[in-house]
């Protein structure tokens, strides 16, 4: 069974809001899913989304394919992690 990591899309007409969710490759794109891993809103400016990095990684790790829209929402929550991660170990010190 081929695996996706992708958006399904949510909300009303012309106010689209999207959860990340891990899915066969061959179900439709609001259709069955294994598991919701994180949202995505559009319409919001600046931090528009929040994933599980934790479980994200596990997925790919089994061999899951992110589409590309998810793969740029995972690298900016790695670089917003980082940058959160080295802000706290900078007032800590």
């Amino acid at each position: 069974m081929a695996v996706a990591i992708r958006l399904r899309r949510e909300g009303s007409l012309n106010h689209p809001y999207y959860k990340v969710v891990v899915a066969d490759q061959r179900s439709p794109r609001d259709g069955k899913f294994i598991e919701i891993i994180g949202t995505y809103d559009p319409k919001v400016k600046g931090d528009n989304s929040t994933i599980d990095l934790a479980r994200s990684d596990y997925w790919i790790k089994c061999g899951a394919r992110p589409s590309d829209t998810v793969r740029s929402i995972i690298k900016k929550a790695r670089k917003s992690g980082l940058l959160a991660g080295s802000a706290t170990g900078a007032t800590a010190a």
